[in-house]
């Protein structure tokens, strides 16, 4: 059923008289009539007497009345919905980030709600894998991830991230983060967590030729420091913890190969997003 079919009909109930009916729709007056026709002729029903006094509704009319005034109502708030996803103004923003990205996300998030304060956000900590499994199946519009990302998403280069060495403040003062690993149960993420640390710190061990004395393993990075700070062992973690680092830990610089990879935002390219590329504008060109 067309919608402007039920558009004619409230208006004709409301201004009583085809004549100011069809102003108000700016049709002329034939053309109401036959939508007001084509309506009743649809659903089998006389919704108007016409006489003297104008288009009076018949009971039917009466009790179809207020549910086509909802339907209208409904159909505006869904087209200003549709408006508001078209420009990018509203609607709801899905973001991913990781640990690399602890400051640079609020920031971002931060400075787009400052352009855009119609939009709701969720950002969620999540493992670069699964932000690119949630951007390839649509359910994430954004991720700030560990790159290189698959081949079939977009990214972006924003910061270079480091490997640093995570250990109790009695280690500060030792120069030799060999002595530190070697001589200490090394902690780490479980691989489901934090599958590309993992693998980082593994590379650096084997381009360093080290071997740690034990292994263990935690499901987040403030467990990791926690157990850190209690002297439970060390870490192999990104310099971006600083922003979390609990007393009674230091971070450690590290040095050689496999220290140091890239960081940045990515998203689907196949999936149009208006709203989506206002949040990549913002990040990506925050002078504009």
């Amino acid at each position: 059923m067309d919608i402007k079919l039920l558009r004619a009909f409230v208006t004709l109930a409301e201004q009583g008289r085809y004549h100011q009916a069809a102003e108000a729709l700016c049709i002329t007056q034939p053309a109401l009539t036959k939508q007001i026709q084509t309506l009743e002729h649809l659903i089998g029903l006389t919704l108007f007497q016409r006489g003297r006094h104008g288009a009076k509704l018949t009971v039917s009319g009466q009790q179809l009345l207020p549910g086509a005034r909802d339907l209208l109502q409904r159909h505006e708030i869904f087209r200003s919905d549709v408006a508001g996803l078209q420009n990018g103004h509203a609607g709801e923003l899905k973001l991913g980030f990781g640990i690399s990205s602890f400051q640079l996300a609020p920031l971002s998030v931060a400075a787009f709600r400052a352009r855009y304060p119609s939009v709701k956000i969720l950002l969620n900590d999540l493992p670069s894998a699964m932000q690119f499994q949630l951007l390839t199946d649509g359910q994430l519009q954004c991720g700030f991830v560990r790159l290189p990302a698959p081949e079939h998403l977009q990214a972006a280069v924003l910061e270079e991230e480091a490997l640093v060495l995570a250990a109790p403040e009695r280690f500060a003062a030792m120069g030799d983060f060999r002595q530190v690993i070697e001589s200490n149960q090394l902690l780490q993420l479980s691989p489901t967590r934090g599958e590309g640390l993992v693998a980082q710190g593994a590379a650096f061990l084997r381009a360093q030729q080290l071997a740690a004395q034990t292994l263990a393993a935690a499901d987040d990075i403030q467990t990791l420091l926690a157990l850190v700070a209690a002297g439970e062992g060390v870490a192999l973690l990104p310099a971006s913890v600083r922003h979390i680092q609990p007393s009674g830990v230091v971070l450690l610089t590290l040095s050689g190969e496999q220290t140091r990879w890239k960081t940045g935002i990515a998203w689907n390219p196949r999936i149009r997003d208006p709203l989506r590329d206002n949040f990549l504008s913002v990040v990506l060109t925050p002078d504009k």
